[in-house]
């Protein structure tokens, strides 16, 4: 679905009634700007097509954003049709417009739009009217409202691409929001369910509500995670011979590692890291160097026991480093090929791992080329 749908976000407003001289989807809250924390939330529900809708003046702030960038209105109106005509040339079958300056919108509530389009032309959230309604004038209670049947409205409003354009072209005029305008031009929209903390900012107590929000979110988050650390070290000494196992990749070398296996001390520094965050021993429990059917094995199989088990126990592998403490072989020319190798063998990106090497400036047995140690550490995670 996601290559179906597109997402505008308006940004263009100078939010007036928020006071100071920076719009408010350029101020930050809880250490990004608004915007960021938007955007981010899109790019969490797998959505990728974003157009963002913005001031003229607001160009250089928005190029580090990566997105598409269209210049608004004056009007929200306009915004949106800037934004739905440019889509056209390269038309989506979807469209979910959002308020940039609603900043806490969650994958839920965008899913939610996203399933009700699915068997419906447009799809908007809102949360049912609670409080007593009352009609003011000079500062007094004029009258009351009734409040069945009332909803309060919010973002992002999806909709049938084709139909919202045809319509938009259809609707001169300004209206509340995009609703409005599919609401006359005769389309039936679905209400979906809206969020408490799915609020626009518009007045500066509504940044504090924000924050407070942002942090009980994050520390719940924290609390509901589970992460683990682990450490992994590893020594071999040379021996006679004409290459090395270093991270899955046969280095050539002068001399070769000593070992019950393959003797690769940065996967084994690796996999024993991996077995520490999840208090799992070491290589030697799993396989026994006492067992010969371990005698010459490949390392691979050690690490990929490690990752697998991982797994099995619901941890992702969140990133890996591996240091190589060496005079030679020279590691650099290989660190490439040993981060693919070992992402490769662990299933997970090579992004997630890193691959280095250092010397100890010629002291210890290490700086004698006797032997290569290796230091590795791994972060394991589950939600």
């Amino acid at each position: 679905m996601s290559f179906d749908t597109a997402v505008i976000l308006v940004a263009a407003g100078r939010g007036s009634r928020m006071g100071g001289d920076l719009p408010k989807q350029w101020r930050d809250l809880a250490g990004q700007p608004v915007l960021a924390h938007t955007v981010a939330a899109f790019r969490a529900a797998g959505l990728e097509r974003i157009l963002l809708v913005i001031h003229p003046d607001d160009h250089a702030r928005a190029e580090s954003f990566g997105l598409q960038l269209v210049n608004g209105g004056a009007t929200r109106t306009e915004s949106v049709r800037a934004a739905l005509e440019m889509l056209a040339t390269d038309a989506p079958a979807r469209v979910l417009i959002h308020d940039g300056a609603r900043p806490l919108v969650e994958v839920a509530q965008i899913d939610a739009v996203l399933e009700a389009l699915k068997t419906h032309p447009a799809a908007a959230p809102a949360l049912p009217v609670t409080d007593a309604l009352w009609r003011g004038a000079a500062g007094k209670v004029a009258g009351t409202q009734a409040r069945g049947g009332l909803y309060r409205a919010q973002t992002p409003q999806g909709f049938d691409f084709p139909a919202l354009l045809a319509a938009y072209r259809a609707h001169p005029d300004e209206a509340a929001d995009d609703v409005a305008i599919a609401q006359a031009a005769g389309m039936d929209v679905w209400i979906t369910q809206g969020s408490e903390t799915n609020i626009k900012l518009t007045y500066p107590a509504d940044f504090q509500r924000a924050e407070q929000i942002l942090i009980a979110h994050q520390t719940t988050e924290s609390q509901t995670m589970d992460i683990r650390l682990g450490n992994g070290f590893d020594v071999h000494a040379f021996t006679e011979g004409d290459h090395c196992w270093i991270c899955g990749i046969k280095v050539p070398h002068d001399k070769a590692l000593l070992g019950h296996s393959d003797a690769d001390v940065g996967m084994h520094a690796l996999t024993d890291a991996l077995y520490g965050a999840m208090a799992e021993g070491d290589i030697g429990r799993h396989f026994p160097p006492s067992d010969p059917q371990w005698k010459s094995a490949e390392s691979h199989i050690f690490l990929r026991h490690a990752a697998d088990l991982a797994r099995a126990k619901g941890f992702a592998i969140s990133n890996c480093d591996v240091t190589l403490i060496c005079e030679r072989p020279k590691i650099g020319p290989h660190a490439d090929a040993m981060r693919a190798m070992l992402a490769e063998i662990m299933q997970i990106e090579v992004e997630r791992v890193s691959v280095k090497a250092t010397t100890s400036e010629r002291l210890g047995f290490t700086g004698r080329e006797e032997g290569i140690a290796s230091i590795a550490t791994a972060t394991l995670v589950k939600s």
